[in-house]
């Protein structure tokens, strides 16, 4: 029988966290200000943690709380405060690359996944962490498959592996580049991505023997220190044979939309190779890269990346056009006040705290009961659509680039 694996999506807020249950998610991982890597986006507040947790689990999903930045002492009582509410909100667990958070974490009897900050790659360091009390390790991402394999059949402790999202030029994410030119720490959450601007290496003449390389910053270099995301929908029955537990997808930093497209586009794969019907379905990568991409490359799996990226080489933007004003669940209508156009075939996005992502395609248009094929900028239109919706939920239209730069 083929194994089961935990698809493990990411929330920054409250509209991503419904999009990834509502797309087949089996547990999300989200942040708390001060403790996690990602300090310049959407994080949830500790008091928000309770509900959070209430939402996941009515939805038979799992939360984990990530606690993964580097802790000096001042940072390591602090979070000795909360630990309890952690625990009493019901986290399932936290993820932790600080042997001192470890140590607190089993003192208020919180289950423990390492990071993928802690680089762990070998099976002795697993077997440690076990005695420690670590239940999952998160393997560093410069690991091939060939080596995930040899580890997972000796380890005593549950495997997560990264399988979608931006890589990082560091292995596992500990860069000091940030730091050094911004005084901003990546290791403390405040990486404001220099790798991802234009560089160039200049090779300067010392003497005969040395040439010093050079990088500089300059605005006709390349991204040569910005890789592809990782991308692994290709290869799911590979990742699943490996006896990998648990797929996890990169994106706190990322809307909700992005999280309802990848979560839902990989839930699909692994359901079909589970229920024994594998096929690779093209539409899988059209759908990938809609949303927020770098293009796509496998990482560390089979090779070693090669290609670097662009911020973003997603064929479309995501343009907000209008808010809803009603939602009428007897006839599956959502009233939406415009100040864009939309039109019959459009696709659009509703986000919103409750209702999540939702994507469709516009199928119907009315105006006071007439139907329509256009409406534009000021009115009020009905559209039909697939789920509830909800009061204030902004409406985007997803646009192909190629028709924006036409215009």
């Amino acid at each position: 029988m083929i194994k089961i694996v935990e698809l493990l999506s990411p929330a920054r807020d409250f509209a991503s966290l419904n999009a990834a249950i509502n797309n087949g998610a089996d547990s999300v991982y989200l942040g708390i200000p001060g403790y996690n890597l990602r300090a310049h986006t959407s994080q949830f507040l500790l008091e928000d943690l309770e509900d959070a947790v209430g939402t996941c689990h009515t939805n038979n999903v799992k939360l984990y709380v990530s606690t993964n930045t580097i802790m000096k002492d001042d940072d390591l009582e602090s979070l000795k405060k909360i630990l309890p509410t952690i625990k009493s909100a019901g986290a399932d667990a936290i993820i932790a690359s600080d042997l001192g958070v470890l140590a607190m974490a089993r003192g208020n009897d919180l289950k423990v996944h390492m990071s993928v900050q802690a680089n762990i790659s070998n099976i002795e360091s697993i077997k440690l962490l076990e005695e420690l009390g670590v239940t999952r390790v998160i393997l560093s991402r410069d690991l091939s498959l060939d080596e995930i394999k040899r580890i997972k059949v000796n380890s005593p402790l549950e495997i997560e592996v990264f399988v979608h999202g931006a890589m990082c030029m560091a292995l596992s994410g500990r860069c000091f580049l940030s730091s050094h030119l911004y005084g901003k720490s990546a290791n403390c959450g405040e990486c404001i991505q220099p790798c991802r601007e234009d560089w160039r290496l200049v090779g300067e003449e010392q003497d005969d023997i040395d040439k010093e390389l050079i990088l500089t910053q300059e605005n006709n270099g390349t991204n040569l220190l910005s890789p592809k995301d990782l991308c692994m929908i290709e290869h799911i029955p590979e990742l699943v044979d490996a006896g990998i537990d648990a797929f996890k997808i990169e994106g706190r930093a990322r809307a909700a939309d992005y999280v309802a497209t990848v979560t839902r586009t990989y839930r699909e794969a692994i359901n079909l190779y589970r229920w024994g019907e594998w096929k690779f379905n093209p539409q899988w990568m059209e759908e990938l890269r809609k949303v927020f991409n770098r293009g796509f490359d496998t990482g560390f799996y089979y090779k070693r990346p090669h290609e670097t990226s662009k911020s973003n080489e997603s064929n479309y933007i995501k343009k907000d056009i209008g808010v809803i004003l009603n939602y009428y669940g007897k006839v599956s209508a959502a009233e939406i006040k415009l100040w864009d156009d939309l039109k019959i075939g459009d696709e659009i996005i509703i986000q919103g705290k409750t209702t999540g992502s939702l994507i469709q395609k516009v199928e119907s248009l009315q105006i006071h009961g007439k139907n329509i094929d256009k409406a534009g900028k000021d009115q009020n239109v009905a559209v039909l659509v697939e789920n509830k919706v909800r009061y204030n939920d902004i409406v985007y239209k997803r646009i192909e680039r190629d028709k924006i730069l036409k215009v």
